[in-house]
């Protein structure tokens, strides 16, 4: 889609513009509405501006405009001469259904509405509820495919209770920067991790409650073979690649221990 706007933007000779919300509409609309993001607002605005210039608006400012009041305050305020849509976004308190209302709309300001057709990869229907049932699912090999990119979370290097230390296998527990970010399904995952000091090193990350040592809550921590050191107060960003296996209980740490070095043994084939 964003190829396509760059397109018709150089059609026109025009610059392309890419409008985003710093919060997601549904929320400023239900006070319960609790986000699943696919990615956060730096994030967004940084995949977002290798197409185009983004314009973040707070949605709670236009959210009473109909579609014909948005398309003509992007054109008083930034000299918008044609949209390009997704085949099923909607926007406007009037909430019009065809392409060919947004068209109508458009028309007395002299801005052309561009809808887009549907995209499909192979079987996929792009969509971010795809993405999100893929996450959720662990199909991460799924969910990278469809967002173009490995899935990644960010976020500070927190305590832990270093049992992995203490069993050779010295974790990060990762606290994300978003709390509404989505974590994939509990399992474990091979990654690449950005470290202050390193980036793409290869990691393994355990989504979960450790049941082998009784966790109430689930946390995400980071296993990194080539690091040596101290990660703690430290800012790190996992790209996950694939899902390994089910957390699951084991009888003694000692067949935890085992069972992760034959996770990274059996990862480290994979990849060689």
């Amino acid at each position: 889609m964003f190829e396509h706007l760059q397109e018709e933007a150089a059609k026109r000779d025009l610059a392309p513009l890419i409008v985003t919300f710093y919060e997601h509409p549904r929320a400023a609309l239900q006070s319960d509405y609790i986000p699943q993001l696919l990615s956060t607002i730096d994030e967004r605005k940084a995949l977002l501006s290798a197409y185009g210039e983004v314009l973040m608006l707070p949605f709670a400012d236009i959210k009473e405009f109909t579609a014909a009041e948005f398309i003509r305050y992007l054109k008083d305020r930034y000299q918008v001469e044609a949209i390009v849509m997704g085949y099923d976004h909607r926007f406007g308190s009037d909430r019009l259904k065809h392409p060919q209302e947004y068209r109508s709309a458009g028309m007395p300001y002299g801005v052309e509405v561009i809808t887009m057709g549907e995209f499909i990869d192979g079987e996929w229907h792009v969509s971010s509820t795809e993405i999100r049932a893929a996450l959720e699912n662990g199909n991460i090999v799924v969910a990278n495919e469809l967002l173009g990119r490995p899935y990644s979370i960010s976020g500070k290097v927190v305590k832990g209770n270093a049992i992995g230390r203490n069993i050779g296998f010295p974790t990060a527990n990762i606290a994300p920067d978003d709390p509404h970010k989505i974590i994939p399904k509990c399992g474990v995952y091979a990654a690449r991790v950005d470290t202050p000091t390193m980036d793409c090193a290869p990691a393994f990350v355990n989504i979960g409650n450790n049941p082998t040592i009784g966790n109430k809550e689930v946390t995400i921590e980071v296993h990194i073979p080539s690091f040596k050191g101290d990660l703690y107060d430290q800012h790190l960003e996992i790209h996950f690649e694939r899902y390994i296996r089910e957390e699951r209980q084991f009888d003694s740490l000692d067949e935890l221990r085992e069972q992760i070095k034959a996770d990274i043994d059996s990862s480290l084939r994979r990849d060689a």
